[in-house]
C-alpha cells in the first residue's frame, strides 16, 4: 500500500460515513409518515403481521450499529495515521500532511495557512510523502 492509499483512507470513510448518516435520516423521515390503511378484504396467509414502519425501525436500527461502527474506525484511523504523521521530521511536511490528510482541506486553504502558493505546496506533499513510512499492519477499510 502506497502512503497517499494510506492516508486517504480517512477521508473515503468519511464520505461513507456522511452517506450512510443521509440515508439514516431519509429512513428516520420514512419511519415518522403514516401510511393510510387499506379498508379493502383480502386474506393473505403469507401476509406479514408487524406494522409496516417496524422494517423501517429495524433498518434504522441496523444503520446507527453501521454509523456507530464505522465512527470507531474512523478514529482508530486517524489516530494512527497522526502517529505515522508525527514521525515525519520536517515541520512543514507534516503540517502539509495534517492539513491534508486529517483536516481534508483543499491545496489552496493549505497555501492560505502556510503562506505558500499550489505549486510549492504539491511540491512538499510529494516530499513528505516520501517521508511516510505505512505501518507494517496498518488499519485498513
Amino acid at each position: 500500500m502506497t502512503p497517499k492509499t494510506y492516508l486517504n483512507q480517512a477521508y473515503r470513510l468519511e464520505k461513507r460515513i456522511r452517506l450512510d448518516t443521509e440515508e439514516l435520516e431519509n429512513l428516520r423521515t420514512l419511519a415518522a409518515t403514516v401510511s393510510s390503511p387499506g379498508f379493502e378484504e383480502h386474506y393473505n396467509p403469507n401476509h406479514p403481521t408487524d406494522a409496516p414502519f417496524v422494517k423501517t425501525l429495524n433498518r434504522i436500527w441496523e444503520m446507527e450499529q453501521k454509523v456507530k461502527d464505522e465512527l470507531d474506525l474512523l478514529l482508530r484511523l486517524k489516530k494512527e495515521i497522526q502517529s505515522v504523521i508525527a514521525k515525519v521530521d520536517n515541520t512543514d511536511e507534516r503540517l502539509i500532511l495534517t492539513y491534508r490528510y486529517l483536516k481534508n482541506y483543499t491545496w489552496a486553504r493549505i497555501g492560505d495557512e502556510l503562506y505558500a502558493d499550489e505549486r510549492t505546496i504539491r511540491r512538499w506533499h510529494d516530499r513528505a510523502l516520501s517521508h511516510v513510512v505505512v505501518p507494517e499492519n496498518p488499519v485498513v477499510l
